[in-house]
């Protein structure tokens, strides 16, 4: 048996129960925990993840310079046009790149207070044809 063992995800905001709304929603999760400073989630493959209130958070200006990139989540989807869709109607918004190659194959946003995350299009099973 493991000494350690990997428990859950923080991000710290200045909101967390409006955070974990946007992150229920967009993983389809349930809350599992929430006390007046921080709020737990369970994705439906198990994934965790709980948002800790700090009302002096700054949020990462990935990609700029400044305050660079904390930390991020990626995500594994089938359809990168409809997840977009549902994150920018959660209140999300997609992080401009530059020299971003294409076609793109993963993209990039910020959730409503600021984090980044990367929706990453799962690779395809079928074989190559031609």
């Amino acid at each position: 048996m493991a000494l350690v063992k990997a428990g859950v995800v923080v991000l710290d905001c200045a909101e967390p129960e409006r955070l974990a709304v946007f992150y229920k929603e967009l993983l389809e999760a349930e809350e599992t925990d929430a006390t007046a400073n921080r709020v737990e989630i369970r994705g439906a493959d198990g994934t965790r993840l709980a948002f800790r209130r700090d009302v002096n958070a700054t949020p990462p200006s990935w990609p700029r310079p400044e305050n660079a990139l904390q930390a991020h989540l990626d995500f594994v989807v089938e359809d990168l046009d409809e997840a977009e869709r549902r994150v920018v109607g959660l209140g999300g918004r997609p992080l401009a790149t530059k020299d971003a190659p294409g076609p793109f194959e993963e993209r990039c946003y910020s959730d409503p207070a600021g984090h980044s995350f990367t929706l990453r299009l799962v690779p395809s099973t079928a074989p190559k044809q031609g």
